[in-house]
């Protein structure tokens, strides 16, 4: 099946076995570049509505099952062929069904004031595999999520959205297991104005790019030259809540730092100075920081230097 629209990062497919990918990037064309996320199984935890029961399945078990079922699909994420792709499901295009029945994302919807076409719900509830302790992950496209953070910030300090308590926070930053500090990562996130809670029920603002800037940085890994710990000036901080976050940096060796965990998305503002740790790829004539190169970032951070230095 070959989408009408091209695909954007948090879109899903569905392959010819009914398993359920959602795409990791943007340079999508013979093969799709996604993560397996859930599978058809008889004895699944969550029920689709027409009958079909499927689990939900981790990074490593993800993995474990494309290796051995689908090995052709395997690369450094998932690639599966245009021609194995059964159906599409696009955020935007399945919002209204998704309105429908969910009052929270209705909420939600109605007071980042967000218009028909500019956000969706991906994850379980673009794929109609909710339960009740699903959070809600709300991908923006383009200008319309800035306007959406600046809307989300005064909402919470209104009081219109629940803020993330303590208790929350710690459950994140245990979720992510960052190199850094809870309190530099509270730091870090509390500025960012990404996530809140809507009647109790944890959500997720994510960017993704409209269809007038799908130019895409190659998601191929470069000529390794190993691991580096950089600072350096922001000079382009545009797209640091895409995946890969991108950083423009001013750097006498690297003028780019990538990163592919969302611990580091929107970590740094332009002007700011930041300390960043990973892995050095020469791709062309330019290097780029690479943050993120294991699920878990072992050994890897991104810090914004100025906030640190400002808030000590």
């Amino acid at each position: 099946m070959i989408p009408v629209q091209p695909l954007r990062l948090r879109d899903f497919i569905e392959d010819r076995d009914g398993c359920l990918y959602a795409v990791s990037v943007y340079d999508s064309r013979d093969r799709i570049g996604c993560v397996l996320r859930y599978v058809p199984e008889p004895e699944g935890e969550r029920l689709h509505p027409s009958g079909r029961r499927y689990n939900k399945y981790d990074f490593d078990e993800a993995f474990r099952y494309i290796a051995a079922r689908k090995p052709q699909y395997l690369d450094l994420i998932h690639r599966v062929p245009v021609a194995d792709i059964a159906r599409v499901y696009k955020p935007d295009e399945i919002m209204p069904e998704v309105l429908a029945r969910d009052g929270r994302v209705r909420k939600l919807n109605r007071l980042l004031g967000l218009a028909p076409g500019t956000a969706g719900c991906t994850g379980s509830l673009l794929c109609g595999l909710e339960c009740g302790t699903s959070d809600i992950d709300l991908v923006v496209y383009g200008d319309a999520w800035f306007r959406a953070q600046e809307r989300l910030r005064r909402l919470i300090a209104d009081g219109a959205i629940e803020d993330l308590d303590e208790e929350m926070w710690r459950r994140v930053y245990a979720k992510r297991r960052p190199e850094i500090g809870f309190g530099e990562f509270f730091l870090h996130e509390e500025r960012k104005w990404n996530r809140g809670q809507i009647e109790g029920t944890y959500f997720d603002l994510l960017f993704s790019r409209s269809y007038d800037t799908l130019g895409a940085l190659p998601s191929g890994k470069g000529e390794v030259e190993g691991k580096m710990t950089i600072e350096a000036r922001v000079t382009d901080a545009s797209l640091s809540f895409d995946s890969p976050a991108v950083y423009h940096v001013e750097h006498e060796t690297v003028s780019l730092v990538l990163s592919f965990t969302h611990t580091y998305c929107g970590q740094a503002k332009e002007g700011e100075i930041i300390e960043a740790c990973g892995v050095c790829e020469r791709h062309g004539n330019e290097r780029w920081l690479i943050v993120g190169t294991t699920r878990e970032a072992n050994g890897e951070y991104i810090v914004s230097k100025t906030l640190l230095e400002t808030l000590a």
